[in-house]
């Protein structure tokens, strides 16, 4: 049973407790998940089975599209609800005029500090671990991408929005950023991720929805093709002489426009999907081989 089950986490679990309920619903051992979601927030979390986990590298590094709300007011030690609050301030009288304007700041490529209560390692530490302890540990500035992002409501003390970003971006320390720049402190209180990649809300399942199927032996129902992981990466077609080169880890030549590194997604003559494969000159070489 290979493929990537687009899931759609509850609030109140991890990432890992939900591929856990997902091994044990499908009977799978190979099973992991592609990025971890914030305990707290819900949303699409992309789970690989089997053959799948191989290409699960490819999903970490999509673009994610979210729904969040800022709590204004209060910043916390963790940068969301759960946190212990270490700080209050004043709210200013806000307009969609000025939300607006200090949110279009934040478009572009933007330095984000990553929270201590993240899984990011320093010295083979990771952070959160460190700040249980009570530790604070300097970290080094990520640039992370922020494609969009649009406010949809306003309140006296809140704001809902949405974002589209590259991987790696704490929304929780974008929304801490954003309370100061509106002058006020603020925490992330709400978190919705619409979109991983091609993977999207409206076609998650539920656990509800899974172990339905589950029930009634049809697991695969819930199941993507794998190689929708790399729908970014340029298809080649080889023939079977090619196909069989490649099986055995053998480079084979392709007159294709194109530069030194390029991933492609291959398929044999039947359009079974094949390999990953690198370019190098003319040639493509199997990085990842399926079948």
């Amino acid at each position: 049973m290979d493929g990537i089950i687009n899931l759609l986490k509850p609030p109140g679990m991890t990432s890992h407790d939900a591929v856990n309920v997902v091994r044990r619903l499908t009977g799978i051992k190979r099973v992991g998940h592609t990025g971890t979601l914030d305990p707290g927030a819900a949303g699409v979390l992309p789970i690989c089975l089997g053959k799948a986990t191989r290409v699960s590298e490819y999903v970490l590094g999509m673009d994610k599209s979210y729904r969040a709300e800022l709590s204004l007011g209060q910043a916390t030690d963790t940068e969301d609800a759960a946190g212990q609050p270490v700080l209050t301030r004043p709210v200013p009288s806000l307009t969609t005029h000025g939300v607006e304007l200090v949110l279009r700041g934040f478009l572009g490529t933007v330095s984000q500090i990553p929270p201590m209560y993240s899984a990011v390692r320093v010295a083979g530490k990771r952070l959160y671990e460190l700040a249980r302890r009570g530790e604070v540990v300097e970290r080094e500035p990520r640039e992370i991408q922020i494609y969009k992002i649009k406010l949809l409501k306003i309140s006296e003390t809140s704001i809902l929005f949405e974002l589209d970003c590259s991987r790696g971006t704490y929304v929780r320390t974008l929304c801490r950023n954003i309370a100061e720049k509106l002058g006020s402190a603020g925490h992330m209180s709400f978190l919705l991720r619409t979109a991983v990649g091609p993977f999207l809300l409206g076609s998650a399942v539920t656990f509800e929805e899974l172990a339905q199927f589950a029930e009634a032996g049809c697991i695969t129902k819930a199941l993507l093709p794998l190689d929708l992981a790399l729908a970014n990466m340029q298809a080649v077609t080889v023939d079977e002489s090619q196909a069989a080169r490649l099986r055995n880890g053998l480079a084979v030549t392709l007159r294709l426009k194109t530069s030194d590194g390029e991933l492609f997604r291959v398929y044999d003559s039947s359009q079974a999907f094949l390999a990953i494969a690198t370019a190098d000159r003319e040639q493509i070489k199997p990085l990842k081989v399926f079948i």
